[in-house]
């Protein structure tokens, strides 16, 4: 089990993290973000996938943030089509991991994946709110028991400590779970994370076992 620890701002928090080696950093790129990064991404293990977060942006912005921050993945956090997704497929280098998020309130209708899945390499499922993400509340997980594809996917919305338990149930339904994204839970405030609380959360998630 992978974790992904997202909204990172700081410099020095930035490398604090990257001491713990999670397996995804999120950075976002949406400006009304109060965690959006205009800075420069320290160098970090090479372990860590650089991950840069959109809404609703351009394929060339897209592509010259990848390249400015030699980020290693890309999350589509807006309405992007699935024509939008293929270009930006065919735009990137093959090793560039696409995450497509669909948020979801108490009822998903999972038909509408389906066009996705053979123009990103996993979906992350967000809890539907006011903001695109962050918005720290977790959707009902049950809806995820009518899941009917293979495709790996990020499960996020409002995840803490005390969800940890939970994420061990979902995982003994056979869901492919790829990873366990986290952030607003995980703060200080905006952008500046509990080195604490991370460290907690990725020693948690280590011990999960699929």
């Amino acid at each position: 089990m992978k974790i992904k620890i997202c909204g990172m701002k700081y410099p020095d928090n930035i490398l604090e993290l990257g001491a713990l080696l999670p397996d995804y950093m999120g950075f976002i790129f949406w400006e009304k973000s109060a965690r959006y990064f205009d800075g420069i991404i320290p160098e970090l293990p090479k372990s860590i996938k650089k991950t840069g977060v959109f809404v609703n942006e351009s394929v060339a912005n897209i592509a010259e943030k990848v390249k400015r921050h030699d980020l290693q993945a890309v999350q589509l956090h807006g309405k992007e089509s699935v024509t939008f997704c293929a270009e930006l497929k065919n735009t990137l280098l093959k090793d560039i991991e696409i995450i497509k998020v669909f948020s979801i309130l108490d009822t998903f209708d999972f038909e509408q994946l389906k066009p996705f899945e053979s123009v990103c390499n996993f979906f992350l499922f967000d809890t539907k709110g006011k903001l695109p993400g962050g918005n720290g509340t977790t959707f009902d997980w049950k809806v995820l028991e009518k899941y009917p594809s293979s495709k790996p996917f990020f499960l996020s919305g409002g995840i803490g400590l005390e969800e940890m338990d939970a994420i061990n149930e979902i995982l003994n339904t056979n869901l492919p779970v790829h990873a366990i994204d986290v952030n607003s839970k995980f703060e200080i405030e905006p952008g500046l994370k509990n080195i604490a609380l991370c460290k907690e959360a990725i020693y948690r998630v280590s011990k999960i076992k699929k």
